[in-house]
């Protein structure tokens, strides 16, 4: 078993569909896409890739680090109290434990992905 595990940007297996729930949708239909393609420690360390169509949406990450890369698209961040943040293809970030705010995504984006808990 090999402990180096390669993320492919466009995974040719099907993703796993979802849809916001209605808590947390803002305006918009976005839907979302997961290509799941590794779990470490019980879960508790996911990654993988992420797609989303436009919309705006609650985020709240609670207990969750998450490491964003955005391969494609255009997204903007908004946490409570602070002014909004743009991240298009190229541009990476961390959310926070803790982090509260909104999700709008402008452009399809696409990303990979790394929670952990």
């Amino acid at each position: 078993m090999t402990l180096l595990k390669t993320i492919d940007h466009n995974p040719t297996f099907t993703p796993t569909h979802a849809l916001p729930g209605p808590e947390r949708l803002i305006e918009g239909t976005p839907e979302f896409s997961t290509w799941a393609m590794d779990e470490a420690r019980d879960g508790k360390i996911k990654s993988g890739v992420w797609q989303a169509t436009p919309g705006l949406t609650h985020s709240i990450k609670g207990e969750v680090f998450e490491f964003c890369h955005i391969l494609e698209g255009v997204v903007e961040l908004t946490e409570n109290g602070q002014p909004p943040v743009t991240y298009r293809a190229g541009d990476s970030f961390v959310m926070k434990p803790g982090y509260v705010g909104t999700w709008r995504t402008i452009e399809t984006v696409r990303k990979i992905y790394i929670t952990v808990r």
